[in-house]
């Protein structure tokens, strides 16, 4: 028997149980009108009405009940949104019965018909519909008092949406492990309010003096669109109390559906702390970019690509390509995507984009009409020691993606940069500021829009600083930082995608879109701040020692050029780089002379020719 047909068993189940309960409620209404109406004497004549009444109001309740979705909700979870739907259900039902009854040749212009019993019964409907809905719901919030003693108690912070569905989450379900107390929120018209039978207490600040009058032992951080300079403020505080148990709500954008519940909750990270600044989006343009596409995702195995599927999977796209070497990754990324968008086709492609003949035939085959370019070699003093394998993965795969693009007609082309494009003292940052260019030759004369997105660091992608921060704490240390003077850009993984989607909407083709990164980061201070979080102190636990900086590395990376400047767009997160004029003709003839040198072996004669094409790459190399 397959969980499937568990699922559709159960949905039965209770349709079924509901419809009953509709139909007893509307028996017991019409009953107890009458019994109103005529003090609980009914004269004899009107039994023949009361059936015929019983009769017309079950067959306009149930249907109308159906398509208003009052049958396909979760018991547990019951709200307002349910008392709307079932309060419009029954007063078009009540019309129907009431025209009815008035067009009857049984009751002729409601002769001789007690009308008040419509009303009447109206009202009672309601009320005996919604019982019969609520019935769980008030079990659970009365029981789930006796069953929350035995739980952490628990201080709330941030009386908003969030807080709300996670407290009534908390409540509805015998598997959490909080006894929530009481909210605080700085909002000063929420200071008093009751909220599911929980009251807000007090501010953030208040958080020490809460936590020892109320014997607080958690603490559940409900701010997902709140800055990291709130959220760092929220957490110290809980620290100070001396609470070690604190959760966080993760921001919207990484919420399926907006709906969050405790199950989303998860230890604060150092991300939490540095990278929450609300991200404003055009959803509507975003929806008419991505919906019913044929979408392709290289890279779809790695950070960036990963979060982009999961991005582009909420705009109901017909189809998303998935591409990428790494097989397990690919399959991993697929089955998520599965679970969480039952509806969504995907396929899977484990292939080198530096295949071309392969790339051909995935494009002729599948004709994909977006593009979101995120395979690369992206780790800067590794693609040092490795120059041709960086530039045949990042410059030829790029150019065998954007001329099968071209080919097959695709409508758009995004192309995934980095601010080590920018004046780069890398081999891969000038890879990359060579694909950016490639997107701007293919741009000039053809059909396809390929646009170029430059940003820094996402926090805690695979190969960054901060998992490797991590793994060192974990064993004990040594920290190891480059150097204490190294900073860099940082942005949450599912902020920076969506932005992508946002500059791939917005864009016209040739464009080099900018996003705001913010203010850059010291590295030491990152390996501080995650230090403090594990609970541990610095010099005493684990100690921080300085490497050097490594080949390639800078230790500030710019977002643009002193000659580029930028041109703002409707989105204060996005700008467009303004680009000095690419020689079509030069370009094209430097990188024929490339693909030449990097035949051979020698890294050292192609970094010669990568420099020809990128005039800003510097190196000591």
């Amino acid at each position: 028997m397959t969980m499937n047909y568990l699922f559709k068993r159960t949905t039965l189940s209770k349709t079924v149980f509901f419809m009953v309960a509709d139909i007893l409620s509307v028996m017991l209404s019409i009953w107890f009108a009458f019994l109103l109406r005529f003090d609980s004497h009914i004269p004899a004549q009107y039994f023949p009405f009361m059936f015929r009444m019983v009769i017309l109001s079950i067959i306009f309740v149930l249907p109308i009940f159906y398509f208003q979705k009052l049958y396909s909700f979760s018991w547990s979870y019951v709200s307002a949104n349910e008392l709307i739907s079932l309060f419009k259900g029954t007063t078009i039902a009540f019309i129907f019965l009431s025209v009815a009854i008035y067009i009857s040749h049984y009751f002729p212009h409601f002769t001789n018909f007690p009308r008040s019993t419509i009303f009447i019964s109206y009202f009672l409907v309601f009320i005996f519909c919604g019982a019969s809905r609520f019935s769980k719901r008030i079990y659970l919030r009365i029981t789930g008092q006796n069953r929350m003693l035995e739980k952490d108690r628990t201080l709330i912070v941030g009386a908003g949406d969030a807080g709300e569905q996670i407290l009534r989450s908390i409540i509805s379900s015998s598997k959490s492990y909080y006894h929530p107390v009481g909210f605080v929120d700085d909002n000063p018209i929420k200071q008093g309010v009751m909220i599911h039978g929980i009251k807000v207490l007090g501010k953030v600040s208040n958080i020490s003096d809460l936590v020892r009058l109320h014997q607080v032992k958690q603490l559940i951080i409900a701010l997902p669109s709140a800055s990291g300079k709130e959220i760092r403020e929220a957490v110290e505080l809980g620290k100070k109390a001396g609470l070690s148990k604190i959760k966080i709500a993760p921001p919207m954008s990484e919420i399926m559906g907006g709906q969050v519940s405790f199950r989303n909750l998860k230890d604060v990270e150092v991300e939490d702390l540095l990278g929450r600044e609300q991200v404003s989006l055009d959803t509507n343009q975003m929806e008419g970019f991505i919906k019913d596409k044929l979408v392709l995702i290289t890279g779809a195995a790695g950070s960036i690509g990963s979060e982009l599927s999961r991005q582009v999977a909420k705009f109901k796209p017909a189809v998303i390509l998935l591409l990428d070497q790494d097989e397990t990754g690919i399959f991993n990324i697929a089955k998520e995507l599965v679970e969480n968008f039952s509806s969504l086709k995907t396929e899977r492609i484990v292939t080198d984009i530096t295949n071309k003949e392969k790339i051909n035939k995935i494009f002729n085959k599948f004709k994909p009409e977006i593009v979101f370019h995120a395979a690369a070699y992206k780790h800067v003093p590794l693609m040092e020691e490795n120059a041709t394998e960086a530039i045949k993965n990042n410059i030829f795969g790029t150019k065998n993606l954007v001329e099968a693009a071209v080919a097959t007609g695709a409508e758009k082309f995004i192309f995934i940069s980095t601010d080590k494009a920018i004046n780069s003292t890398s081999v891969m940052g000038a890879t990359k500021r060579a694909g950016e260019m490639i997107c701007q030759l293919y741009s000039a004369e053809n059909k396809t829009k390929l646009i170029s997105v430059r940003f820094g660091n996402v926090l805690n992608s695979r190969g960054s600083v901060i998992p490797i921060f991590r793994e060192q704490i974990k064993k004990g240390g040594p920290v190891e930082v480059t150097h204490p003077d190294m900073k860099r850009y940082f942005m949450l993984t599912s902020e920076a995608c969506l932005l992508v989607l946002q500059a791939g909407a917005m864009g016209l083709g040739g464009e080099v879109f900018v996003l705001d990164m913010g203010q850059p980061i010291k590295i030491l201070d990152l390996a501080k701040e995650m230090i403090r979080l594990s609970g541990l102190q610095l010099d005493k636990d684990l100690v921080i020692v300085f490497t050097g900086v490594r080949p390639g590395e800078k230790l500030f990376e710019e977002m643009l050029t002193v000659a580029e400047g930028t041109v703002a767009t409707k989105n204060k997160k996005i700008f467009i780089s303004k680009l000095s004029n690419v020689n079509l003709d030069t370009l094209e003839r430097k990188i024929e002379e490339l693909g030449n040198t990097i035949s051979g072996v020698e890294d050292e004669a192609a970094i010669k020719c990568l420099k020809k094409i990128v005039p800003t790459f510097s190196t000591h190399k």
